[in-house]
């Protein structure tokens, strides 16, 4: 499938669906008085949507690989937080597992599109004029 904007990428669309959902899940229960830890873990989750997409933007395979690197970087981080709420006792352990097993999902996806990328000549997105012109 040939991609013309990023939204378009499934892997985009559920990492802002994940990002929406961690931000209710830091607006409840014990996170909603930890300030530090609940922006800390918000801003790791909008970050890997916001990576997918400014890598997208870039228009070439190279960036696009360094910033879902960076999306994947930050699914890392999340679910690192997730780990740490979970083992302090901030969440119960059906919602750690239901959102970490989400965060893993994401990841692997977003890992599959780098290696994609690294294999394919084509990635399946639009090339700028000078990519095409050098295929």
């Amino acid at each position: 499938m040939r991609y013309t904007t990023f939204d378009e990428f499934p892997v985009w669309q559920e990492s802002v669906a994940f990002a929406a959902e961690i931000f209710l899940l830091c607006r409840e229960g014990n996170l909603e008085k930890e300030y530090r830890m609940r922006g800390q873990l918000f801003a790791a989750a909008a970050s890997i949507s916001s990576n997918i997409a400014e890598g997208f933007e870039y228009d070439n395979n190279r960036q696009f690989s360094r910033f879902l690197s960076y999306a994947k970087g930050s699914a890392g981080e999340v679910y690192t937080q997730l780990c740490i709420l979970h083992a302090a006792g901030m969440i119960d352990p059906e919602t750690y597992r239901k959102f970490s097993v989400r965060c893993r999902d994401l990841a692997r996806k977003i890992g599959g599109l780098i290696q994609y990328l690294a294999r394919s000549g084509h990635p399946g997105f639009r090339l700028p004029a000078n990519e095409r012109e050098l295929r």
